[in-house]
């Protein structure tokens, strides 16, 4: 008999195929999933609603259509966590933030709407930074969630619930929300694989927006051929979204399942791969280089000078857009209200101020005043306005790259995970850690980032992030499965064989209370 044990160390790939052959129910699957979250999600807090009465359902669905014979999607019964920055009927969605607390809302996002079509069961919403503000799940309103490979540590941002359930095998799957690296660094600092698509490849219907021109939905996985099958569910154009594209999906399952780079020509940046990277980075770097070298790649070296100005420029943009997004948060539609103290009939305008002081966390609120700042008046030209020059400068360095190489690769971040609380009163190392992610979600272009190892200096997970043209999404699958499928052979097994065993891990004293339908 397969254990539960089994079920939740097993691929999403494999457990569609042992579904489809019979050998295994989606309530088994399902129900394995729940148990493991049960038994460990007390310490790693990745989760902030669990749904387990729904879950059960769907599996119980997909389970009966199954017996009757009907055609089912390949990853109908394999369960999936998403990010609490998606909007699901009958679940709560906050965005991590205290100010949408409860709140549930009337209607699915596009990729919700998919998922359920394609029968994946949805575990629950996981754990994220404040409406995305940040790079370690750290500023979540609801408290931290720890990297499984270290509970003392961070599992990166804003998208650390999504990584540190598939790092700690509560989900074979999860959905995550990329602005400037929150997909692809939380995966190289929990050793899971993570994508961004190309911009308006996959719909933001339903998705709380945190900078419109930058948001991207991707998904996560622990291969990449897992990591292609949830994107090929929820890719699409979506009629609904003003910036969906409409054109077929690329082929990114059947590159994931090809992996071969002989004959490509790949291009190391020089900008993201030089000083200020962590040696043990820089090490497993420098052997993904040679390993590329060796399966039969040519690698470049190749310059993009207005990369040195991505970071400013796209935090200048992202706040500005935040500002704006955030302002409808304003207690007299939904979410949190609060009454001011020591005001009988208190205005409008007192009201919104009191509500928007309690429920917005202090990092939102440095963005939002940055933000205001940088659009008002006398400012506008000299900041916003100048980042949106830099953009266009690195999107014409990519262009100018991409005409001399088929991909570029670098390291996805310039450290390993950090102690958790290391960072949160220095913003500005925070923000230096999405410096090799920024430049693609400025650019729209498809990133995805894979793990190479582990650095010496502390046995910690390193990735290696591949960024591809616009529209080219399987390239990065067809690389990043090459170099996984060369190293899991050096290695005997796949990097998460190696996450410690979080059985015994004591809940820590900053989780929070999590929600269960």
């Amino acid at each position: 008999m397969t254990t539960s044990t089994d079920l939740t160390r097993q691929s999403a790939a494999r457990l569609a195929e042992l579904l489809a052959a019979g050998e295994v129910s989606s309530q088994e699957v399902t129900a394995a999933h729940l148990e493991r979250m049960r038994s460990v999600d007390g310490a790693v807090h990745a989760y902030l609603h669990h749904n387990d009465d729904q879950a059960m359902a769907v599996a119980r669905d997909v389970d009966q259509a199954r017996r009757r014979g009907d055609a089912l999607p390949v990853l109908a019964g394999v369960p999936v966590a998403v990010k609490d920055v998606a909007c699901t009927i009958g679940q709560p969605t906050t965005a991590g933030s205290r100010i949408l607390q409860g709140w549930e809302p009337p209607y699915d996002a596009t990729i919700v709407t998919r998922l359920r079509a394609a029968g994946m069961p949805i575990l629950g919403k996981t754990n994220m930074d404040e409406f995305a503000m940040g790079s370690s799940t750290e500023h979540s309103g609801y408290g931290p969630t720890g990297n499984p490979w270290d509970l003392r540590r961070v599992p990166g941002g804003s998208g650390g619930g999504s990584a540190a359930v598939l790092a700690s095998f509560t989900a074979p799957l999860a959905v995550g929300s990329d602005t400037g690296g929150s997909i692809r660094q939380p995966a190289a600092l929990t050793g899971t694989v993570g994508a961004k698509p190309t911009y308006g490849g996959i719909s933001r219907y339903g998705i709380i927006a945190l900078a419109s021109s930058l948001d991207q939905i991707g998904p996560c996985g622990r291969t990449v051929l897992d990591t292609a099958l949830l994107h090929d569910v929820m890719a699409g154009h979506d009629p609904r979204d003003s910036t969906s594209i409409d054109a077929p999906v690329p082929p990114v399952v059947a590159a994931a399942r090809r992996g071969d780079v002989a004959g490509m020509k790949v291009g190391v940046i020089r900008q993201l791969s030089g000083a200020g990277y962590q040696p043990g980075v820089r090490a497993r770097f420098d052997e993904a280089v040679t390993l590329l070298s060796e399966l039969g790649a040519q690698v470049i070296d190749v310059d993009c000078p207005h990369l040195d100005y991505a970071l400013g420029a796209y935090y200048l943009i992202m706040m500005s857009e935040a500002s704006s997004n955030l302002a409808r948060y304003d207690a007299m539609r939904y979410g949190l209200r609060v009454a001011p103290d020591g005001v009988a009939v208190p205005s409008a305008e007192q009201v919104t101020a009191a509500s928007r002081g309690a429920g917005f966390g202090a990092e939102a609120k440095r963005r939002i005043i940055l933000g205001t700042y940088a659009l008002s008046s006398g400012y506008y030209d000299a900041y916003y306005g100048q980042a949106q020059k830099v953009r266009t400068l690195i999107a014409r360095d990519f262009a100018a790259a991409f005409a001399q190489v088929d991909v570029l690769i670098s390291p996805t971040a310039p450290t390993t995970a950090w102690e958790l609380g290391a960072k949160v009163e220095d913003p500005m190392a925070m923000y230096l850690g999405d410096v090799a992610t920024i430049p693609s979600n400025l650019a729209g272009i498809p990133g995805i980032s894979v793990p190479v190892g582990l650095a010496d200096e502390d046995g910690l997970p390193v990735g290696l992030q591949v960024l591809a043209p616009a529209m080219a999404d399987d390239r990065l699958y067809n690389v990043a499965a090459a170099v996984e499928k060369a190293l899991v052979a050096q290695w005997g097994g796949p990097l998460s064989d190696r996450v410690p065993d979080l059985t015994a891990a004591v809940p820590t004293a900053t989780t929070s209370t999590v929600q269960e339908s």
